[in-house]
């Protein structure tokens, strides 16, 4: 069996990327192993590997007992899958109207769409505040209420880059499946949940990964609508215990190292998925 001869511009490429991925795992790794070593032995040891003496748990234990780390868990993830399932649904049917109907205006919506993921949150907080204000929805001492009013904003943010990707992948399909389901009887819902959806399973999940990931990690909404630590997200928490304990570098690995932690291994459950609605668009029709 002949070997497979590999150029030396492959080398390299392969080179670069192992690099790559180096400068970027290894900051990750520097983190997890700090957070087992006590905060006086962090700046003189902090490159070496936590064994024997320098192992330690009291970071993780001062912070459950310090921090409402469940509680922030409890807000995060219901915050995150409310708006991935939210940004799915809405998006989801929005994409298919705007890529195979055409009506009057939908030239217009289909720019202002686009023109959306022009403008950062930072430009339109202040009047999404002071609209949520008037609805009674923020500032208040409810739990669900206060979760609602980070969930809205995060998903009008979302939508804009999901409705671009599905749209996407919808063009792509063969219209003669669902000029058939037509001609079977089906109507415009049938045809998007029958047809649409099982063909499309790959870039929703693509969508709703990288909008939970995103929603989990939006610290800026969650300083504006979450006032008071027992309604505290993860990310919220994190940033907290960073203006209290600036020094304390321990309990800061450690805090760090619970918030990116279910996220790395979300990624590496669900990596399929992503990698494959991300590519799957642009290679058919």
């Amino acid at each position: 069996m002949a070997k497979k001869k590999i150029s030396i511009g492959k080398t390299l490429v392969y080179l670069f990327l192992i690099c790559w991925s180096v400068t970027t795992i290894y900051p990750i790794f520097w983190v997890i192993e700090n957070s087992f070593k006590a905060k006086d032995k962090i700046l003189a040891n902090s490159f070496v590997l936590p064994f024997g003496d320098l192992f330690t748990l009291a970071n993780y234990r001062k912070a459950f007992n310090n921090l409402n780390i469940f509680q922030a868990y409890k807000s995060s993830i219901f915050i995150s899958t409310t708006v991935s399932l939210a940004v799915i649904l809405l998006a989801g049917m929005a994409a298919y109207a705007l890529s195979r109907y055409r009506f009057i205006g939908s030239g217009i919506i289909n720019s202002l769409v686009v023109a959306a993921m022009m403008f950062p949150v930072f430009a339109t907080i202040i009047p999404v505040f002071s609209m949520e204000y008037k609805w009674g929805i923020a500032n208040t001492s409810s739990w669900f209420l206060t979760m609602l009013s980070v969930i809205l904003p995060q998903v009008a943010g979302n939508l804009s880059f999901a409705i671009v990707v599905l749209m996407g992948y919808i063009k792509g399909l063969p219209i003669e499946l669902e000029e058939a389901a037509y001609m079977e009887g089906c109507n415009a819902f049938q045809i998007y949940f029958k047809v649409i959806l099982p063909l499309t399973k790959p870039s929703f999940a693509t969508v709703a990964i990288f909008s939970f990931l995103w929603s989990y990690n939006d610290l800026f909404t969650q300083m504006f609508f979450m006032r008071t630590p027992d309604k505290y997200a993860i990310t919220m928490l994190l940033n907290q215990l960073t203006s209290k304990e600036g020094t304390n570098y321990g309990l800061m690995a450690a805090a760090v190292t619970l918030v990116v932690v279910p996220v790395i291994i979300v990624y590496c459950f669900l990596q399929k998925y992503i990698i494959k609605g991300m590519t799957a668009g642009a290679v058919k029709g």
